[in-house]
């Protein structure tokens, strides 16, 4: 084991990516810093010289996803017209669930992260942030339906296994079309493909 150690050890990348593997077969309280030592080749040691437990690896695992979105929060706040507000916040909350996608099923679907995420003052903030562009500041309830419908569709979406086989760029695209509609925005102009030339 000491030779797998020393060729790839465990390097924060791959304790996260092995650990994100095993958090999608196992769930979070399914998985032990042990099956993330195995999984890698590694000693629990190796393990625990990066992250001193399970619950900073869950951290570190949805860190990207909770940057992203304030990243997307601050490019949608700093549109001078709603219209272009809403139209950014839809297109980053998008691109977020469509690479994020498994991160989006883990928060959804494992009680132990959900409990551990969902109620964090940072994701309360940034989510009630994107809240409050996507519904405007007087909402009627229309809107208020759509924005409840649309934050919610968007993350079950990107962990239906209906849509599994669909590739980056279409469930992009059809998620983007299906979210502009729903908040009465314009859709995009498509590029024709070939064959429609």
């Amino acid at each position: 084991m000491a030779g797998k150690e020393q060729r790839g050890g465990a390097a924060p990348e791959r304790v996260l990516s092995a650990a994100l593997n095993l958090f999608s077969r196992h769930g979070v309280s399914g998985t032990s810093l042990q099956m993330i030592a195995d999984e890698l080749g590694v000693t629990k040691a190796a393990v625990y010289h990066r992250f001193q437990s399970k619950e900073e690896i869950v951290w570190a695992v949805v860190a990207p996803a909770l940057e992203r979105l304030a990243e997307v929060a601050r490019e949608a706040e700093a549109q001078p017209r709603r219209s272009r507000q809403v139209g950014t916040a839809l297109a980053g909350v998008v691109d977020l669930v469509v690479e994020h996608r498994r991160v989006s099923a883990i928060i959804l679907t494992d009680p132990a992260v959900s409990r551990l995420v969902r109620g964090h003052p940072v994701l309360y903030a940034l989510e009630e942030r994107i809240n409050r562009v996507l519904a405007g500041p007087e909402p009627d309830a229309e809107t208020l339906v759509g924005a409840a419908m649309l934050s919610g569709g968007l993350m079950a979406a990107g962990l239906d296994p209906r849509l599994a086989d669909l590739d980056d760029d279409t469930l992009r695209r059809h998620l983007l079309d299906t979210a502009r509609r729903l908040m009465r925005l314009r859709p995009l102009p498509r590029a024709r493909t070939a064959a429609e030339f």
